[in-house]
């Protein structure tokens, strides 16, 4: 697992604890029930600490699975 991806896994365990380690790269706002839009805004403020980032709410709603938010943090943190 890269580096970016490793730090993102930590987020998602933070704000879904319930969900296991081994579905973390496959989850979407879909497959995981707890992904709400407060669990949303949450993660986002968990991310944007993790990685010392400002998220640009305008693309939220693209970002809703671990993969997209994963490319989307490659892209800002480089």
């Amino acid at each position: 697992m890269d580096p970016i991806a490793a730090r993102l896994s930590n987020c998602f365990q933070t704000v879904f604890p319930s969900l296991p380690e081994a579905q973390i790269p496959q989850a979407t706002q879909s497959s995981v029930a707890a992904w709400d839009s407060t669990a949303a805004i949450m993660l986002v403020n968990v991310i944007e600490d993790e990685f010392g980032i400002e998220m640009d709410f305008d693309r939220l709603a693209d970002l809703d699975s671990f993969e997209r938010i994963r490319d989307y943090l490659s892209t800002v943190t480089q």
